[in-house]
């Protein structure tokens, strides 16, 4: 593949609306993502040689893991709150436009049937209303960016 047929596929991509276009063939790899702030665009080329340093690698990433362990205390008071999580796969939005207070705010008691969020899909924009009593703790994803099914959103502390 050259430099004109990669070209090529940006444009078609930026074009067709894609957010996100991975393509693998035998030696090379490119994901092409368009978001809000700008396009991103990853080439790389493995070689056959490659794969046997992937090898080497695999026991350096057990050092990592055994450095989670001491994080658990965080994690364990984490499991008091309930995760508010995505029920669709788009574009997530805090507020119904730019000019327009945030639907909630971290602190911000709610109550079952509020919208928490806005989240767009196939130019459709879908209120997401919240199914739990509770405050919010903590919004788990920024303002315009992509979210897939399932995927959370909020945390909130439901005493």
């Amino acid at each position: 593949m050259d430099i004109k047929e990669i070209q090529n596929l940006i444009k078609f991509v930026a074009k067709s609306g894609a957010s996100e276009v991975k393509l693998e063939m035998d030696d090379i790899k490119i994901t092409i993502r368009t978001g809000s702030d700008a396009d991103v665009t990853y080439v790389s080329q493995a070689a056959p040689m490659q794969m046997a340093p992937a090898q080497q690698a695999a026991p350096a990433q057990a050092a990592p893991a055994a450095s989670e362990a001491p994080a658990a205390a965080p994690v364990e008071s984490m499991d008091k709150y309930i995760t508010v999580k995505s029920p669709i796969i788009g574009t997530f939005y805090r507020k119904s436009s730019p000019d327009k207070p945030s639907f909630v705010e971290i602190g911000d008691s709610i109550k079952e049937g509020d919208t928490l969020c806005i989240i767009e899909a196939m130019k459709l924009f879908n209120e997401i209303e919240s199914e739990v009593c509770g405050t919010i703790v903590k919004v788990l994803i920024d303002d315009s960016s992509p979210v897939e099914f399932d995927q959370p959103l909020f945390l909130v502390d439901p005493s």
